[in-house]
């Protein structure tokens, strides 16, 4: 996909191509590594690429879930917490390809659920979370859409400094490398450093 969401009439369309191009951000800041490199959490805090990845879909299918209301099957606690604190590493046994299949995954799910749905649909609130709020009892489909926007995009920002920091990688070359783009004066695609000999 090029750097910009397509010029789209229809909402959900439209919301939804601005979805796909936030992964796109996601899936440009993974072009190239490795397993190790995408486990690396190079920069101060915690985050990895693979991590952001695997917090991004599973964050995606929660919204989507309470957009659509559907419910999946409960799991024990303890299971909530262990995969709450392994959604932000990809674990030595996990591999960058099998996040980056989950993700579309979560991707093609996302757009099956959402189509025909109408955007002023109403969504309830949890009741009880922190960190939504609480003198809200209804948000819309279009709200949950613009929160997933919101929600990739900041964390395909924090790929994006997280890529930079493994090899100084950055967007543009990594988009151009992505999406096969010809090297021009001022924009050469991405390519692995040669190795030493």
């Amino acid at each position: 996909m090029p750097g910009n969401a397509p010029p789209l009439t229809d909402e959900c369309e439209l919301l939804l191509a601005y979805i796909a191009q936030q992964r796109d951000g996601l899936r440009n800041a993974a072009f190239g590594l490795s397993d190790e490199q995408a486990r690396l959490t190079p920069t101060a805090g915690s985050l990895s690429i693979g991590g952001l990845i695997k917090h991004v879909a599973d964050t995606e299918r929660s919204w989507i879930d309470m957009a659509v209301q559907r419910q999946r099957p409960p799991r024990p606690q303890e299971e909530q917490e262990r995969n709450y604190h392994d959604g932000f590493r990809l674990r030595e046994d996990e591999t960058l390809a099998g996040v980056l299949a989950a993700y579309d995954e979560v991707a093609r799910e996302t757009e099956s659920s959402i189509a025909g749905v109408d955007m002023d649909q109403p969504v309830p609130v949890p009741k009880g979370v922190p960190w939504f709020p609480a003198d809200v009892d209804v948000w819309s489909v279009r709200w949950v859409l613009l929160h997933v926007i919101e929600e990739t995009a900041r964390h395909a920002g924090h790929a994006d400094i997280v890529r930079e920091a493994i090899d100084g990688a950055t967007m543009y070359p990594l988009m151009a490398a992505a999406e096969g783009w010809p090297a021009t004066e001022w924009l050469k695609p991405w390519s692995p450093p040669e190795a030493a000999t």
